[in-house]
């Protein structure tokens, strides 16, 4: 089974929760299905651009391996010719991606069929139809148009959570019974205590505890309200510091969120995007993850933060609900002061912390990437079934 996979989105800035969701794809379908299933025969391909940018991005996701196929239009171009006109065809782009039995779409950057190949498209989500205030003008007009290319064409339809699929129904044109669950993994890696104290000193913490967050700063991810909260914090004399980690996103973002920090001082640090290990190392020493997110697709920090047994408080809403069922405290993410409370609280409470902590893990462990490419591969058995 030859199956074409877009890997545009690596060579995204900031690549986001899609890019490791690609990556892993990439890591992890290529060789024999472990349930009987035919060998994979991963083509991947990029758009136009300089052979020593593919090579930086992909080895950032420990892909320096792979050579993709190098297609001659740069992404904006190809990206609109495909949503808007449905071409041109990728097997008329370059020959590596004739023959092909499966064209797999891994965002809504839809390309048209390649010959008498099935088209599967992961939809995260319809984020910028439920928050069209929250993205700027291009960003509202790729994915509108994706969904509507994805409705046209598209032989099945992967999502990562029901909340995801409910809400792509119920906003577009794609029917329940062409969309399949396919949860996100997240990587199941413990660190070291000497990994963790080097994180912290590289971002000059010490011995300091800190509330963590993680996300692209843009106005979904509800960072002010998280500001606001964390007054309380300061308030009632606790020592934790906020610490923020990734990159600047859209639409007055950051602006916002660095006039939100304002009020706290050195109490708030900005630690810009980590590499994977100091990542990991922060969610492993964090006192508490607090995520206040008004959507999400997925929310893969929050299962990120779980692995490392950090306490989890994130925002009550279904897609939330859905990925950390149990294992993780809810608050509603427009009320400022229950975030506050609850901060205050549970930064007090330390047999709380640990049993939300352990509950997290064990959570967490469920969801793996190796899980989630077993299912998208039966996914792919079903669609050469259709198409037979």
């Amino acid at each position: 089974m030859r199956v074409a996979l877009n890997l545009e989105q690596l060579l995204s800035r900031p690549p986001g929760g899609i890019g490791r969701y690609t990556s892993e794809l990439a890591r992890l379908l290529p060789g024999p299905d472990p349930d009987g299933g035919e060998r994979i025969e991963v083509v991947p391909f990029v758009a136009c651009h300089r052979q020593s940018r593919i090579g930086a991005a992909l080895g950032s996701f420990g892909l320096a391996d792979l050579e993709p196929v190098r297609l001659w239009l740069p992404r904006p171009v190809l990206y609109d010719t495909w949503n808007l006109f449905g071409s041109p065809r990728l097997d008329r782009l370059h020959r590596e991606l004739r023959g092909v039995d499966i064209v797999h779409a891994p965002s809504l950057a839809v390309p048209p069929r390649a010959g008498g190949a099935a088209l599967v498209v992961t939809a995260h989500d319809a984020a910028t139809l439920v928050f069209p205030e929250a993205y700027p003008p291009r960003g509202r007009f790729f994915h509108r148009r994706g969904l509507e290319a994805t409705a046209r064409r598209a032989d099945l339809v992967i999502t990562p959570t029901q909340a995801a699929a409910d809400e792509i129904t119920s906003r577009t044109r794609i029917r329940a019974d062409r969309i399949r669950i396919v949860p996100h993994g997240v990587a199941q890696r413990r660190v070291s205590e000497g990994l963790i104290a080097a994180a912290r000193s590289t971002l000059g913490l010490g011995d300091t505890p800190y509330v963590l967050w993680v996300g692209t700063l843009e106005p979904r991810k509800n960072l002010p309200l998280l500001l606001a909260a964390f007054e309380s914090v300061v308030r009632a004399g606790l020592p934790e510091r906020l610490v923020i980690v990734g990159p600047p996103g859209w639409r007055g973002g950051p602006a916002a969120v660095h006039t939100a920090a304002a009020a706290l001082g050195d109490r708030v640090l900005f630690a810009g995007p980590l590499r994977a290990d100091r990542l990991v190392a922060l969610y492993s020493g964090a006192t508490l993850f607090a995520f206040p997110s008004l959507h999400e697709g997925f929310g893969l920090p929050v299962l990120e933060a779980m692995v490392q047994q950090a306490p989890v408080l994130c925002s009550d809403i279904p897609v939330l609900r859905e990925i950390a069922g149990s294992a993780a405290r809810f608050a509603p993410p427009s009320d400022a002061r229950a975030w506050g409370d609850a901060l205050v609280e549970m930064l007090r409470d330390e047999r709380e912390r640990t049993a939300l902590g352990l509950a997290g893990r064990e959570h967490a462990s469920r969801f793996t990437w190796e899980r989630c490419v077993r299912h998208t591969r039966a996914v792919y058995r079903e669609v050469l079934g259709r198409s037979e």
